[in-house]
Parts: structure tokens; sequence; C-alpha cells
């Protein structure tokens, strides 16, 4: 029964398991981040396509300003909203030996 209660060693050696734990949110952060710099860039052009109409409305100071807002809080709502909750806990999966207590995690670990 306690042969099954122990993590077991990754395939990829004892030196990558105290590594593992910092490098794969820290890769899924970087990851995400660029995607979501992606979908600021995206709502920037939306801005841009459109902005003779925008501007009609609240000028031409107020459509860069509205770009420039709506482009910071895609970022940066997709940032704290998805990215960070998701590397935290990525970052538990690997820093406890049973965080979820299921044999996949068992299979999962050693491959990673």
């Amino acid at each position: 029964m306690e042969e099954q209660n122990q993590q077991k060693k990754s395939i990829w050696g004892n030196w990558w398991e105290p590594l593992r734990k910092w490098v794969y949110p820290a890769w899924l952060m970087y990851e995400t981040s660029i995607r979501f710099y992606h979908y600021a860039q995206g709502v920037h052009t939306y801005f841009e396509k459109h902005q003779e109409g925008l501007a009609s409305y609240i000028g031409e100071i107020g459509t860069l300003t509205l770009d420039l807002i709506c482009s910071v809080a895609t970022f940066a709502g997709c940032t704290v909203f998805l990215t960070m909750p998701a590397c935290f806990l990525l970052y538990k999966f690997f820093k406890e030996d049973n965080f979820i207590n299921t044999r996949f995690e068992e299979k999962i670990k050693i491959l990673f």
C-alpha cells in the first residue's frame, strides 16, 4: 500500500524533478502571454479599422484612449483571470505528491 503512495521518479532523471515545478508554469505563462498579446493587438486593429466611425462620436483622442484602455484590459483580464490561476495550479500539481490522488496523476508525472 505504501508503494502506491510514493511518487514515481521522472523519466528525465532526478535533476529534473525540482526544476519542473518552476519550468512548466513559467512556460505556460510565456505561451499564454504571447497569445493574449495577440488578442490585444486584434482589439487595436479593430479600432484602427473603425476609427473614422468611432471618431465621429467620441473624437480622435477619445478613440485612441478607448483603443488603449480596451487593449490593455484585454491583455490584463486574460492574464489575471486565466494565466495566473492556471500557472498556480500547475505549480501545485508538480509540487505536491498526491494533488488529485488518482492513478492518472502518477502516470502523467512520470512522463513530465
